[in-house]
């Protein structure tokens, strides 16, 4: 392993297990707030993920969840990256971690684009992990649509 993939996976390590932005916040019934419920009926993993948004801005996102460490340090890093963003540039982020980590290596994650979300790149080789680092990405993408 080398010392970039080292790093990468100490840092999907420490998310997992100091996650950011875990705990629901706030009432689905709160103006501009919308929840999504995903699981991968594959391994079990589940994330709840509410996201409250003001305007056109995402004010506020919180989840909380159960599985692997890949789904969970994938959630926090979404958390701190999301917050403040508005619909259009989340959803770009959204569809460019979803082609990154469809293109089995072939396109790593911009570390000034993504932040500690870079550190899931190497995700996109292990086709059995893509969903796990996709489920928080998409109850953003389903709770921007309903909030």
């Amino acid at each position: 392993m080398s010392g970039l993939e080292s790093l990468y996976q100490e840092l999907i390590l420490d998310h997992s297990k100091r996650p950011q932005g875990k705990g629901l916040l706030g009432e689905v019934e709160d103006p501009g707030t919308a929840e999504s419920h995903q699981r991968n009926p594959i391994c079990g993993d589940e994330i709840t993920l509410r996201a409250r948004v003001e305007g056109n801005r995402i004010a506020e996102v919180s989840w909380d969840g159960a599985g692997c460490s890949i789904s969970q340090a994938s959630a926090s890093m979404l958390t701190d990256l999301v917050v403040g963003m508005d619909r259009a540039e989340a959803a770009e982020l959204i569809s460019g971690f979803r082609e990154a980590l469809r293109s089995r290596g072939a396109i790593e994650l911009d570390e000034d684009v993504y932040g500690d979300a870079a550190a899931l790149t190497g995700v996109s080789r292990y086709v059995a992990r893509v969903k796990c680092a996709m489920l928080a990405w998409v109850a953003l993408e389903d709770a921007l649509l309903r909030a």
